[in-house]
């Protein structure tokens, strides 16, 4: 009965379009709660569920400031990849080696993946965040930048809590709502959170083999291709094509062969195997050649340069060499990349958001423009191309 009066509030001062995000907060939350009452949630379980909700204006700080991602390769991984990081995470493969064990055989997943990702997202489980974390999807959904990604989230918070699985009050986690040791959203622990102990529950935030387990499954549901590789370090000879290079194409490893690249250690994985040639700073830097698996680890991560970092990572703890950082050139500061990106745009080119960070739309729109004046296209932005446009 109270939402139905609550149903009357909100269409008296509300409209659809400032109901899905923006407007009053609490509004916001009405139109939440109507919304699941029709998905068929309990009125109890929603009244309950969103009783103490509240907007966190350091949520929407946190969204603003990621400068981090404006790091370069280089930087980037230097500042993530640490001894400690190392050291705990050859531990931590011999301490759960029955669960990665069991991971290798269900998923064809090595255990270096997902300790890259439990290092990096919470330092195996010592950082996992104090945000509340219904306060920050509910933030995060009515701030309007992305509400078709946050909204459902808490739906998904809701079903969690019917469950037994989450608490309004008490859940915390990152800024952006992931929970547990692998940070993961509440749609995804909906759909792939499994009990890796056998104790009959899934518990995210303290039981080690259950968050493996459950990333090891929402990899599987992404699509990874089972005992293949993800990313490998080579060798580029000087005068490669540098157009054919980059995350947008690809070629068959037989063809990589033909144009002279080889593997910097081992050997290449089998011929007929789609792979793309990244240049993370550009052609005097470090090579890889990005398999299948990689795009699968973007859908987990869509910044760049966290997942060849975390791919770069995980190599290093399955035995492989540090890359080879040879001698890039050097690349564009913030306000440079963002001047470049502003005149990309005026180009014709879509880069997304004028950021200042080096994503993918904005390697890609690099290239083309290396390739238009001449200069060698790699998608490493420099001054040298910046003056020239």
């Amino acid at each position: 009965m109270r939402l139905l009066i609550l149903a009357f509030i909100t269409s008296t001062f509300t409209t659809s379009s400032t109901a899905n995000c923006g407007g009053n907060f609490d509004i916001f939350t009405i139109d939440l709660k109507l919304e699941a009452l029709s998905m068929g949630y309990s009125e109890n379980s929603i009244q309950r569920f969103f009783k103490n909700v509240k907007k966190n204006p350091k949520v929407i700080k946190a969204d603003q400031n990621q400068g981090i991602f404006q790091k370069d390769f280089i930087s980037f991984s230097q500042s993530l990849i640490s001894d400690y990081r190392l050291i705990h995470a050859k531990k931590n493969a011999k301490k759960y080696e029955r669960t990665f064990s069991k991971i290798k055989e269900q998923f064809g997943i090595p255990n270096g993946v997902l300790l890259a990702f439990w290092a990096f997202e919470t330092d195996f489980g010592i950082n996992q965040g104090e945000f509340n974390t219904l306060n920050s999807l509910t933030t995060l959904a009515h701030n309007c930048r992305r509400p078709e990604l946050f909204r459902p989230q808490i739906f998904a918070a809701l079903t969690l809590f019917e469950q037994g699985r989450f608490d309004p009050s008490s859940t915390q986690g990152a800024w952006a709502g992931e929970i547990g040791m692998i940070q993961m959203l509440p749609e995804d622990i909906v759909k792939n959170g499994t009990d890796g102990d056998d104790d009959g529950v899934v518990d995210l935030q303290n039981s080690a083999p259950d968050a493996l387990i459950t990333g090891a499954n929402f990899l599987n549901g992404l699509g990874w291709r089972a005992n293949e590789p993800w990313l490998q370090e080579v060798l580029v000879p000087k005068n490669l094509d540098w157009y054919r290079t980059g995350l947008y194409d690809s070629m068959l490893v037989s063809d990589w062969k033909e144009m002279g690249v080889k593997a910097r250690s081992g050997k290449l994985f089998e011929d007929d195997t789609s792979a793309s040639l990244l240049l993370p700073v550009g052609r005097n830097g470090p090579a890889f050649l990005a398999y299948p698996n990689f795009r699968v680890l973007l859908k987990w991560n869509q910044s760049f340069v966290y997942i060849t970092t975390a791919a770069y990572f995980a190599n290093i703890i399955t035995g492989s060499p540090v890359y080879d950082i040879k001698k890039p050139d050097k690349g564009l500061g913030v306000y440079e990349m963002i001047a470049l990106q502003k005149k990309l745009v005026a180009r014709g080119h879509d880069v997304g958001k004028i950021d200042g960070i080096l994503g993918a739309k904005t390697r890609a729109a690099v290239q083309l423009e290396q390739q238009s004046v001449g200069l060698p296209a790699d998608a490493w932005p420099t001054l040298k191309l910046l003056k020239g446009l």
